[in-house]
């Protein structure tokens, strides 16, 4: 029995050096929740979630602190399912968005599968099916960056110059959606030119196009020669499911989507629509590692790949257990320094392959001068 004791959460923010724009959203800093679960067992579960930024990083953890977490104090970790079931009554509250409940449950759920991991002292990418030992990581980037000397140093040619050249990824998330698709297809056709026809290219219009200017960039990179591996959020979400399907079908490209989902629920409606090929769920965002393989089950009986939204440090362990997995995403250091420099035993590529430790439970160590420099409680 893993009786939990009590539950630490430790909110962190690194100011980024610029500003990252995407199609119509704006980063200005790197925030996640570290989580840390005690048993009277003596074993610790460990893990790092979500990436809210200010001021919605406090109401993940007033939620987290005050209404998830002493609803599994008391119970065995082991009992995965019950755990889950007694965190999901802070999302039934009808007056507030219940995707911040969501993110609070996937904090404490992650912590849960890593302390089962270390209790049985397996590798949770073992313990959740062990389908492969590595998964490929493509890089995310392509960013609508500022002209300032913040700036400068992080063009396109640099950024893949970092991920194939020093890292050796197999491709690249590219970023559009914020500027008219002849714009956008001339901004993709530059970075293929300089990475070379062995790079995959992933575009992600994060919901910034309409159907017709979503068609309208698919037919123009395929008429220049770009074959894209998939076209990820295609559409604005007043085209719903069917936006999505029609960018699909008429468009003859795989799309893929499920990031701004926060349950099965509404991977159930995409999936059955016929709305996507690749489902980018995010664990982190979404319940954890419980819902997510859930999703992946439902995902299966449809021939529905997977990816994941990026948390690399969570989203390999999930990707690599399953056969139907796809890339592991990570984002240049500039744009996360939280994985590049909190993972202390954080591996290298082998052949663009992103390996996972065979240490128990995610098998991370975090960097606690790096915590404690970057924490927001103190």
């Amino acid at each position: 029995m893993l009786k939990i004791q009590r539950i630490e959460t430790i909110p962190i923010r690194v100011p980024l050096p610029f500003t990252y724009s995407g199609s119509t959203y704006r980063m200005r800093n790197r925030c996640t929740i570290i989580t840390r679960l005690y048993t009277e067992a003596g074993l610790m579960g460990e893990a790092y979630n979500a990436d809210e930024d200010s001021p919605m990083q406090e109401e993940v953890l007033h939620i987290l602190r005050d209404e998830v977490a002493p609803r599994v104090i008391g119970l065995d970790a082991m009992q995965v399912e019950r755990c889950w079931e007694a965190m999901l009554p802070p999302t039934y509250d009808q007056l507030r968005p219940r995707w911040p409940s969501m993110q609070a449950i996937a904090c404490v759920d992650t912590a849960i599968w890593d302390v089962i991991g270390k209790a049985l002292g397996q590798p949770l990418w073992r313990l959740w099916g062990g389908y492969r030992d590595r998964v490929p990581m493509i890089g995310i980037g392509g960013y609508y960056i500022p002209d300032s000397p913040e700036a400068k140093g992080q063009e396109i040619e640099r950024e893949i110059d970092f991920f194939k050249g020093e890292h050796g990824m197999v491709g690249m998330k590219f970023k559009i959606g914020g500027k008219p698709p002849a714009e956008d297809v001339a901004r993709l056709l530059r970075a293929r030119r300089h990475a070379g026809d062995d790079f995959l290219f992933v575009v992600d219009a994060n919901q910034g196009y309409s159907v017709s200017e979503a068609l309208a960039f698919v037919g123009a990179s395929r008429a220049a020669g770009v074959e894209l591996r998939w076209f990820e959020e295609p559409t604005r979400w007043r085209a719903d499911y069917r936006g999505l399907r029609d960018v699909r079908l008429r468009g003859n490209v795989p799309v893929a989507a499920g990031q701004s989902e926060f349950s099965i629920v509404g991977m159930r409606e995409l999936i059955v629509n016929g709305a996507i090929d690749v489902s980018n769920y995010d664990a982190s965002w979404g319940g954890g590692p419980t819902e997510w393989r859930r999703v992946a089950a439902l995902a299966a009986a449809f021939q529905v790949e997977l990816g994941h939204h990026e948390e690399a440090q969570l989203g390999a362990h999930l990707l690599a257990s399953v056969p139907q997995g796809t890339y592991v995403e990570a984002f240049s250091p500039t744009r996360d320094p939280i994985f590049w420099n909190m993972i202390e035993n954080r591996p290298r590529l082998i052949d663009g392959h992103f390996p996972l430790p065979d240490t128990p439970g995610l098998g991370w160590v975090l960097d606690e001068t790096f915590i404690n420099r970057y924490r927001v409680d103190r």
